[in-house]
């Protein structure tokens, strides 16, 4: 077998760690607080944040902070997230036609 890629094996490795699919494809939507996203996803706060700041350092997700009272920050995806967003949606549309909702729902066990 041929070797594979570093920057393939570097971007799965990225794509790949537990909840980031999920915080991805939130983020999709739109910019998010952390308590929304705290709110709308399976995942302890501190793993969330953990995440975001991972994904924060690659230059996936910026982090904006408005100087209103009380401070406002949200999450939004930079322009290297957005580009992640067929490949989110591909993944989506293998999952609407492979897998089936009892898989899915004992995914996340």
């Amino acid at each position: 077998m041929a070797d594979l890629c570093p920057r393939f094996e570097g971007a799965m490795g990225i794509i790949s760690k537990r909840w980031v699919g999920l915080i991805l494809f939130e983020l999709l939507k739109g910019a998010k607080r952390f308590s929304e996203m705290e709110t709308d996803l399976p995942i302890s706060g501190r793993l969330l944040s953990d995440r975001l700041k991972m994904l924060e350092k690659e230059g996936i997700v910026e982090r904006n902070i408005y100087s209103e009272f009380p401070v406002r920050i949200e999450y939004c995806l930079s322009e290297k997230g957005k580009a992640l967003e067929p490949v989110i949606q591909e993944i989506q549309n293998w999952a609407d036609e492979w897998v089936s909702a009892d898989n899915a729902e004992t995914s996340h066990a």
